[in-house]
């Protein structure tokens, strides 16, 4: 280049970035876009608000109401006729259980309860007590009875093995009852369900329940 020649001036425009010019269908597009992602959120927040108040209001009435199982004790237990001169004929079996509601809000609702004694796992005997009752909170029952005669069902066979542990000193049975049961929580009864409990019991050699069965606490479940 010679002195006094100008400078050639280099266009930029090819080497500057253009600038994109968006549509208004673009932006809102992305207007509504965002409108339901927050709108999402926003939802998925009252959901689990709503939730976690539900679950609080639960946890705050299970620990009013406190719910328990009945609780069941054998307290009487005896077979009066208990000698091999007397013979398995003319014996009975005389129970006494208490059956406690420890629940301050919770009531229970009993259909005719099954009363059934075992022997080596073997049923010897059973009766029906018929009276459905309704069980208010902090209350005991009492549910007494016999079973002799027909419902007594012993053969010679077994009431030979029962003598046998008889001079031992001890014979186990247990006492089984079972019954359909509703609970009452204020105005509001629930469905059905079956509920049994199981007493070990042990008897001397005079046919009466010993002390260290006497109100024995007896296992409850439900089916």
């Amino acid at each position: 280049m010679r002195p006094g020649d100008r400078m050639p001036i280099q266009s930029t425009t090819g080497n500057r970035p253009m600038k994109r010019h968006h549509t208004t269908r673009y932006y809102a597009h992305r207007v509504k876009e965002s409108l339901t992602t927050r709108i999402t959120k926003l939802i998925c927040t009252i959901f689990l608000f709503t939730f976690f108040v539900l679950g609080l209001i639960a946890f705050i009435l299970w620990l009013s109401l406190r719910p328990h199982r009945p609780r069941f004790h054998i307290h009487e237990f005896s077979i009066p006729s208990f000698s091999p001169e007397t013979g398995y004929a003319n014996a009975s079996i005389i129970f006494n259980v208490t059956d406690r509601n420890p629940n301050h809000k919770v009531g229970f609702y009993y259909d005719a309860m099954q009363i059934t004694v075992n022997y080596q796992e073997k049923n010897i005997g059973d009766v029906i007590l018929l009276f459905p009752f309704y069980q208010e909170p902090k209350n005991t029952t009492i549910l007494y009875g016999n079973i002799g005669g027909a419902a007594l069902k012993l053969t010679g066979e077994r009431w030979q093995q029962i003598m046998a542990d008889r001079t031992r000193g001890t014979v186990i049975f247990s006492l089984e009852l079972s019954s359909s049961i509703r609970f009452k929580i204020f105005a509001w009864i629930s469905k059905r369900h079956k509920i049994h409990a199981t007493c070990a019991v042990g008897v001397g050699s005079d046919g009466f329940i010993l002390l260290s069965y006497k109100d024995k606490r007896c296992s409850v479940y439900f089916t």
